[in-house]
């Protein structure tokens, strides 16, 4: 359960009308599965057309995240890993820019762990054991070995994308939606991209280092707009470096803007680590 709850932090644990696809799919090319760096070749006379499209695409990912002050989930955790699978109930409080509660409860509703994460700081409870650990927020970053900060874990917990400053080196207009790849200085990203509603279907990620051979694959599902917010209700994570780690996340309740607090008071005979 413990490594659940860091892939909820450090991974969660972490998606114009139709014109716009019309005019990419004069592309020839198509990236392949097996090959996701293979670049695409255009005509020249699409080249400043389809390429000017695509950017400003993903363009509006980087600039159209989701809005919000405060957040509050609810979320059916299923994982597998190594050792077998299990699930729990993992209930979020998040302060935008400030703080981010979870609490995650096993079987019969018993809480095990509780975290609490600030812009600067980590902190596990684990109630089970009775003990504490205290940690800088670079803990995120030497448990995942990327640049994962508070704000990328804020990111992925709400879902908007995350890693997608790279440089775009090919696209194409499939079936499921469009596909762009952008390679950055850790990873190679290829993410597709429902351009109707401007939503991420699906986040791929792969090491640019081969002698790594981290990644992580995310798909976004079932989105909802109650509130004027497309928001991915169900996420499939699968992580991979030397050993795999498969989790879905089921959001049973969520909110916007409402009160949040972060209790983590510690009982004076937990033993701090």
């Amino acid at each position: 359960m413990k490594s659940v709850l860091y892939t909820l932090g450090a991974c969660l644990l972490l998606a114009a009308a139709c014109k716009p696809a019309k005019k990419v799919q004069r592309i020839e090319n198509a990236i392949s599965k097996k090959d996701t760096v293979t670049k695409v070749v255009v005509k020249k006379e699409d080249v400043v057309d389809s390429l000017s499209l695509v950017r400003t695409e993903v363009k509006k990912l980087q600039t159209n995240k989701i809005p919000f002050n405060t957040f509050t989930a609810k979320i059916k955790v299923e994982y597998e890993d190594k050792n077998g699978g299990d699930g729990a109930t993992a209930n979020i409080q998040m302060q935008k820019d400030s703080a981010i509660w979870v609490s995650l409860t096993g079987p019969l509703n018993i809480e095990g762990f509780r975290l609490l994460v600030t812009k600067d700081s980590v902190r596990l409870m684990n109630k089970i054991k009775k003990t504490v650990q205290m940690r800088s927020i670079e803990y995120l970053q030497e448990l995942t070995q990327i640049p994962f900060d508070f704000y990328t874990l804020q990111d992925v917990i709400i879902g908007n994308p995350v890693f997608i400053d790279g440089k775009m080196v090919s696209y194409k207009n499939a079936s499921n939606g469009l596909q762009v790849l952008l390679i950055g200085k850790l990873f190679k990203h290829l993410i597709t991209i429902n351009v109707d509603e401007s939503k991420v279907l699906h986040s791929k990620l792969d090491d640019v280092d081969s002698v790594r051979n981290r990644t992580c694959d995310i798909s976004f599902d079932k989105y909802e707009n109650n509130t004027g917010v497309n928001f991915s209700t169900y996420r499939r994570i699968s992580v991979a470096e030397h050993s795999k780690l498969d989790v879905t996340l089921d959001f049973k309740k969520y909110a916007f803007d409402q009160p949040v607090s972060f209790p983590f008071n510690i009982p004076k005979n937990f033993k701090k680590k």
